[in-house]
């Protein structure tokens, strides 16, 4: 009687083991990407996952009032960030962006990218982990991001236009006073019907004109539609150095000039990044 007790006991004992043993391993998937009941992921961090076409699967982090990231990021993802954050204010980041997402795609070669929210009062950051560690490319990228939100923001564009006599992008119609369209009357206006339309994303297509108008762009992704060519400009703008000469790559910089407020944005992140960077002046 004895003996088949202890039998009985040791049989519960090893079970007991197998149910803390399988808890304790499904805790640890969990940890690593969760699952609630409406069939969201998240990741380790807290953030919500989600797949994405450029990067994979992507972490998303929402930005609140003050700028700060819910849930709280960290390492490189932190990093890129705050590397944004610089560029662009805490008071600009906690107005206009809604979203950071974040993914590591070592196969992409894109390093960042923004877009419009539903609604097109804010915007949304994406970023690559994986190409996103040299710091001068870096801050160059997200000065070019920061130009895309400049010139088609909703104080640029008509949301809501029913027709478009400036230029129709998906972000709206530009205003007659935008900068994108006065940068496009002073030089895309006079090419002919080969040149890229301003919603183009035919990179062929973009790399012939730029061979065909090699002077005209800062950079061969430049020349891929108005809009890349003024993101692309204001970037340049930004972090070289004034242009001597008349050429049509010193027109453009000279371009923005014009505009007392993005000299100011000139000035303010060359001093933010002077001694990242080596900026003078």
């Amino acid at each position: 009687m004895g003996k088949r007790l202890l039998i009985v006991l040791a049989s519960l004992v090893a079970v007991a083991a197998l149910v803390v043993g399988a808890i304790f391993f499904y805790g640890f998937v969990r940890s690593s990407v969760e699952a609630d009941d409406a069939g969201e992921t998240y990741s380790s961090s807290g953030a919500r996952t989600e797949d994405d076409e450029d990067f994979g699967s992507v972490e998303i982090y929402d930005v609140l009032t003050d700028g700060s990231l819910e849930p709280a990021a960290s390492g490189l993802t932190l990093t890129v960030w705050e590397t944004f954050v610089r560029v662009v204010t805490p008071d600009f980041a906690a107005e206009v962006m809604s979203q950071y997402r974040v993914g590591d795609a070592p196969d992409s070669d894109t390093l960042a990218y923004v877009y419009q929210d539903d609604d097109p009062v804010f915007w949304i950051l994406a970023a690559n982990l994986a190409t996103s560690e040299n710091e001068a490319d870096l801050v160059a990228t997200l000065v070019h991001e920061y130009a895309h939100i400049l010139t088609l923001t909703s104080a640029e564009m008509d949301t809501h236009a029913a027709s478009c006599e400036t230029i129709e992008l998906s972000e709206g119609c530009a205003l007659g006073d935008s900068y994108l369209f006065a940068f496009e009357q002073q030089f895309w206006s006079g090419y002919d019907e080969t040149a890229p339309t301003p919603d183009n994303e035919d990179g062929d297509a973009a790399y012939e004109f730029y061979l065909a108008h090699e002077d005209d762009f800062v950079s061969d992704y430049a020349a891929t539609n108005v809009v890349e060519d003024i993101a692309e400009c204001f970037s340049a703008f930004v972090l070289e150095d004034k242009p001597s000469g008349d050429s049509v790559t010193a027109q453009k910089l000279d371009f923005f000039w014009q505009y007392p407020e993005l000299e100011a944005i000139r000035e303010r992140i060359r001093a933010e990044f002077e001694d990242d960077l080596g900026l003078v002046g």
